[in-house]
């Protein structure tokens, strides 16, 4: 799967142009704040929510940005990559791997 990456998001779309996989992490102050994962159901389970977080990551540290998280998956995956230098952000706020929130 190819990412399409931008400024404060990076996504894939389908041949027919829905996004069928998206992180967005908004970058203020000198910190990018992971806030959105989404992954299409029929896309679960392959490990595309993962590789979309090391592609942020890059990017955000590319960027020279702290990472911060309030998705909850994002702040699993950190926690999960103690590598990965992230800043606390405020409490993680529900964010769905199959649907919007």
């Amino acid at each position: 799967m190819d990412f399409i990456i931008e400024d404060n998001r990076i996504y894939a779309s389908a041949e027919d142009g829905n996004v069928v996989a998206e992180i967005t992490f908004p970058a203020k102050d000198g910190i990018a704040t992971i806030d959105h994962t989404f992954v299409a159901d029929s896309l679960r389970g392959q490990g595309i929510a993962g590789k979309l977080m090391e592609a942020a990551v890059a990017k955000i540290q590319t960027d020279g940005n702290k990472i911060a998280a309030t998705c909850s998956y994002a702040v699993s995956w950190l926690g999960k990559h103690p590598e990965v230098q992230h800043v606390d952000a405020d409490a993680p706020l529900a964010c769905k791997l199959g649907g919007r929130h």
